[in-house]
């Protein structure tokens, strides 16, 4: 006979991480939420289940409670337990698109609020392995706000001849509707390239995140017919501001 057997699931090592451990534990119970682990009307394990399981003090673990009750997610009742009340609000702003078209739209929709911190003209910080340069740039460092909340901080170089043309409008809304608008720029090649990675202290400062927070890092190239770089961007975004989603080819 074959004995039984349990699958034993590691703890969270939540002391690799300089963010608070309770705050990561309530982002991984939000999580458990917002999947439906734990669906709307759900009793918690008990407290001491629940320190047993993630590994972690008492105070933790009400700390991290009390977060989520005064997000709406749960209420603690006395003699009764803890009850999953609500679900995480769905603030996934931007969609990961795959044409310039596509992209132009999104940032028509979202309407975001446009906030300059910088501003200067400069020469192109990396050279594209396709491309030229142009000879200067207009550099604008801003933060892109939608509700009163920032979700991305994006640093863009437009080529300061098309720059030029409207520098009020560039200043004061996105780039990228503008720029496909405009009958005398034509886009010959568009590319950008998405990775993983983590806020740092300034970055964690604008977007309002705790240091190491995941993000989204954008990076967008946009090159016209004579192969000059008229558009060049790294965009961060909040991690909880980003939603990709694709077909597979079965």
């Amino acid at each position: 006979m074959l004995a039984s057997s349990r699958l034993s699931l590691t703890p969270p090592r939540f002391q690799d991480s300089p963010v608070p451990r309770y705050l990561q534990l309530a982002d991984l119970m939000r999580a458990r939420i917002e999947r439906g682990q734990w669906p709307q009307g759900h009793r918690l394990p008990s407290l001491e289940a629940l320190m047993e399981e993630f590994q972690v003090a008492r105070v933790t673990v009400r700390q991290a409670v009390d977060l989520l009750a005064r997000d709406g997610l749960l209420s603690p009742q006395r003699g009764r337990g803890t009850f999953v009340t609500g679900l995480p609000r769905r603030n996934r702003i931007i969609n990961v698109v795959t044409t310039l078209d596509e992209l132009a739209r999104v940032y028509e929709d979202t309407q975001p609020r446009v906030v300059n911190i910088d501003e200067s003209v400069t020469a192109l910080p990396v050279v594209p392995a396709a491309g030229r340069p142009a000879e200067r740039y207009a550099y604008m460092r801003r933060v892109h706000l939608r509700d009163g909340k920032p979700y991305c901080v994006i640093d863009i170089y437009l080529d300061e001849r098309i720059f030029r043309r409207a520098p009020a409008k560039f200043r004061a809304s996105t780039v990228i509707p503008l720029l496909t608008r405009m009958p005398s720029v034509h886009i010959q090649d568009a590319h950008q390239v998405l990775t993983i990675g983590t806020a740092d202290v300034e970055v964690a400062h604008l977007l309002e995140l705790p240091v190491n927070a995941p993000t989204a890092e954008v990076r967008r190239v946009f090159r016209d017919r004579d192969d000059v770089v008229v558009y060049f961007a790294d965009v961060v975004y909040r991690g909880d501001a980003i939603r990709l989603e694709m077909d597979l080819q079965p």
